[in-house]
């Protein structure tokens, strides 16, 4: 009997594939345990469709981050932070500094995890992080640290 699986079923395979399983096996297993649907012609179809749109949100994402990252390049963020003589902070810029000062002045949203520091940022000056975008996708950002 040909079946549509619902979930991952460990030997068997991973959801949404088609396989071939013993009669017993899919009346007596799969189909209570809800792992598994018979494969009409309304099953597989919706299975397609459902790939279709995980497919198109996917590449709509992809468009997004790379939208982004266009946005990004173009940017310089400018970051006040307190210091003393030298130009040497008081502290450190954190990624979380970075991201907020993006929002504010870009309006841009993007989570202080996805921002690379190479380096700790103790003294005013420029440079360049790296944000990842998702999907294999980053972008340089600079950023101008005045005291």
């Amino acid at each position: 009997m040909k079946v549509v699986l619902l979930q991952d079923v460990k030997g068997q395979g991973k959801k949404g594939e088609l396989i071939n399983a013993s009669d017993g096996y899919a009346r007596n297993y799969l189909f209570p345990r809800k792992l598994a649907m018979e494969a009409t012609d309304g099953a597989l179809n919706e299975i397609k469709q459902k790939a279709a749109a995980k497919q198109q949100a996917l590449e709509k994402e992809i468009e997004k981050a790379q939208e982004t990252s266009a946005l990004l390049k173009e940017k310089t963020i400018a970051i006040k932070a307190k210091g003393g003589t030298g130009g040497r902070l008081f502290g450190a810029v954190t990624t979380a500094d970075v991201s907020a000062a993006l929002a504010a002045q870009t309006g841009i949203r993007i989570d202080k995890q996805k921002i690379i520091l190479d380096d700790h940022i103790k003294t005013a000056g420029e440079y360049t992080l790296r944000v990842k975008l998702g999907h294999e996708i980053s972008a340089p950002l600079k950023i101008v640290v005045e005291v």
